[in-house]
């Protein structure tokens, strides 16, 4: 996962605006979200079938690098402002599986994490479909359910979330819905609901400039103050991606987190959103 952080770091791929997949890599799709936040989806020739990579951009450029396997588990990750990696241990008490969740209506899961900093954590939870499918920018989506509890090897609590995401089993993705995350404190609401999809040759596409309520995450918080605030409240280095990887980190989700799970500033900060898409006819 290095190499992919150095070489998005060094080659120049965000230039003018466009966001250009490393040599041997082809980008497939943008989506715009809510809460300032844009990512741009893309497979490489040299990873395993089935893997994707994912580079989470917000009003101050790239932040999260995360990389997904078929069954959408939270493979590596990468938080840029911080240089902290984040691998998936093997062989997990009980691995996340997509195909599960699309075949039965629900997966748990139980598996391990490892960062460069040093730590390890254990993360455990769900994804249930909830029978709702919805239409998004003209995406078929189905929703889920999802709860999810990270702790420390002492078994302590690092963090928690719950609420709903979306996935598209053709794309094999999550993305990220209405939650709520307590990184300690107590549960606070966050919404990277997509906006726009965008797909080779459509407007919008690779692009790295987040176009959805910026203005207003930006004018509550900004710079130092809200490292200041994110620091305070307890998260690592006023910087960390909370979102799930698989979105999918910790956004876990997701991020994340995920992984779905993605950003533990945002989801502790940014007021609360609520997602309006129609029932799929």
């Amino acid at each position: 996962m290095k190499a992919i952080w150095l070489v998005f770091l060094l080659s120049g791929t965000a230039s003018a605006g466009t966001f250009e997949p490393p040599q041997g890599c082809t980008g497939f799709l943008t989506v715009q979200s809510r809460g300032c936040k844009v990512s741009n989806h893309y497979t490489c020739t040299a990873d395993a079938p089935g893997d994707q990579t994912r580079v989470d951009f917000g009003a101050e450029g790239a932040y999260f690098v995360s990389r997904i396997d078929y069954e959408a588990q939270w493979v590596a990750s990468v938080e840029l402002p911080t240089g902290i990696e984040q691998i998936l241990l093997p062989e997990a008490a009980d691995p996340a599986s997509f195909s599960e969740l699309l075949a039965s209506g629900r997966d748990d899961y139980d598996f391990g994490l490892s960062r460069s900093d040093g730590s390890t954590s254990r993360v455990t939870g769900y994804d249930r479909l909830t029978g709702r499918r919805v239409v998004i920018d003209g995406i078929p989506l189905q929703q889920t359910e999802f709860a999810m509890t990270e702790t420390a090897p002492d078994g302590t609590i690092t963090h928690r979330a719950r609420g709903f995401e979306y996935v598209h089993p053709a794309w094999r993705l999550f993305f990220s819905g209405p939650s709520e995350w307590d990184p300690g404190d107590g549960f606070l609401p966050i919404d990277h609901s997509p906006i726009t999809f965008s797909q080779p040759g459509e407007a919008g596409f690779m692009e790295t400039e987040p176009k959805y309520e910026c203005d207003m995450l930006m004018s509550s918080w900004t710079g130092a103050a809200l490292t200041e605030r994110a620091m305070a409240a307890g998260v690592p280095n006023g910087l960390s991606g909370i979102s799930r990887n698989r979105d999918n980190q910790i956004d876990r989700k997701a991020d994340t987190f995920a992984d779905r799970t993605t950003h533990r500033i945002e989801a502790a900060f940014m007021p609360s959103i609520t997602l309006s898409a129609s029932p799929e006819e």
